[in-house]
């Protein structure tokens, strides 16, 4: 039986600041401000890795 392989899309913050670069703290400062969405099942956040991706081509200025 073969085994497939799932990509988390959904990353804790901790993952999601680092594939930034930037703490923990800066993200959640990010989120605050309405700059990047996260997702709330319950009392964990996660955030979508396409609206990093979002995020990045923002700060580029590549809207």
């Amino acid at each position: 039986m073969a085994e497939s392989t799932v990509q988390n899309r959904m990353l804790k913050s901790r993952q999601a600041a680092a594939y930034l670069g930037i703490s923990e703290r800066k993200l959640w400062q990010i989120e605050k401000e309405g700059r990047i969405p996260s997702v709330r099942i319950d009392r964990a956040v996660r955030f979508d890795i396409n609206d990093l991706d979002d995020f990045i081509r923002r700060a580029k200025g590549g809207e």
